[in-house]
């Protein structure tokens, strides 16, 4: 089965054994989707929309603070019908090569920033679904 997550005009489908974790902070929410494995997804509402450009190295900047070593690549893509800027990323942790995907586009309601995350070991199985929950993401405008 499928379950939705809704809130501020945000929309994405998700598996429902999937965990998802909703914390409020200052500037809007953050939520974070957990498989049974490791993979995971974050998608992030900022209200007071900084740049995207911005949001996307500071996500980067905290993945190279606990894995200098990783490589990356500049990404322009499309989420939720709108332009979205991030980056590829390739690293090892525990022996295990990772990957992931940093994207943020803005909407009414701020700036999103996206970031999913799967180990080589998950790849064939976890993948598809990250890439599913990026897919079904909707914005509505005001």
């Amino acid at each position: 089965m499928v379950e939705t997550f809704e809130a501020e005009g945000v929309r994405f489908r998700y598996p429902e054994s999937w965990r998802l974790e909703r914390e409020e902070n200052d500037t809007g929410w953050t939520v974070v989707l957990q498989s049974p494995e490791t993979a995971f997804a974050m998608i992030s509402l900022n209200e007071e929309s900084p740049s995207v450009e911005s949001m996307s190295e500071a996500a980067l900047a905290a993945m190279r603070e606990d894995y200098p070593d990783l490589e990356s690549d500049n990404c322009v893509d499309t989420l939720a019908g709108r332009p979205a800027v991030g980056y590829d990323i390739r690293f090892f942790s525990f022996d295990l090569t990772n990957t992931c995907w940093i994207r943020s586009f803005y909407c009414s309601r701020g700036t999103v920033v996206v970031m999913c995350q799967v180990n080589d070991l998950e790849l064939d199985t976890n993948e598809p679904v990250l890439r599913a929950i990026c897919a079904s993401l909707e914005v509505e405008d005001e």
